[in-house]
């Protein structure tokens, strides 16, 4: 799995092979296929993996007592996973959009809802929960998406975004759907 993932950072999901796995993790391909199956039965297990891995990282970060701030957190959490591993993050975001069951995913979204649902029960939302959870979600991929042109596409892109095109994006989202001003 290690190995897969590795692989996965380094080349993308284009590049991924049963081969430079084994050759990684200093097996042979008998052994991966007696554990994933087929090397799509890995790469699947590899990005459900990398799911979690993303949600431990916001499982354990420290939330905020503000429901606004937290969700704050929350976004810069996840465009900081995606800012400093952008070919998992392509190979995860490709898995999610697909339809795969991915529980990790779910788990994230949950997340998010619940999020949007303590600044409701504050009285701080200025629009519908559901409607609040798109913004938020729409804002974060672009974020994540300037990350990652940047860096896979850098002939084309328009380089790495600036901190504050990043905050910018952040700050409007939370703007439109909070009644009150952005925690200090």
């Amino acid at each position: 799995m290690a190995a897969a993932l590795k692989l996965i950072e380094q080349e993308g999901e284009a590049h991924f092979s049963t081969r430079a796995v084994c050759d990684i993790a200093k097996v042979k391909a008998p052994t991966l296929y007696h554990h994933f199956g087929s090397a799509d039965g890995l790469l699947n297990a590899a990005i459900a993996e990398a799911f979690e891995q993303f949600l431990v990282s916001k499982r354990s970060a420290i939330q905020s007592p503000d429901p606004v701030e937290a969700l704050i957190q929350g976004w810069d959490n996840y465009v900081g996973f995606a800012a400093a591993r952008p070919r998992l993050y392509a190979a995860m975001m490709a898995r999610f959009l697909s339809g795969a069951d991915l529980p990790a995913a779910r788990e994230g979204q949950a997340m998010l809802r619940h999020r949007i649902a303590q600044i409701e029960a504050a009285g701080r939302l200025a629009v519908a929960s559901e409607a609040a959870a798109q913004v938020i979600w729409a804002s974060v991929n672009s974020a994540a998406m300037l990350f990652l042109s940047g860096a896979l596409q850098p002939d084309i892109a328009m380089g790495t975004p600036d901190a504050a095109t990043v905050e910018s994006l952040r700050d409007c989202a939370i703007e439109t759907i909070c009644k009150s001003k952005l925690p200090e």
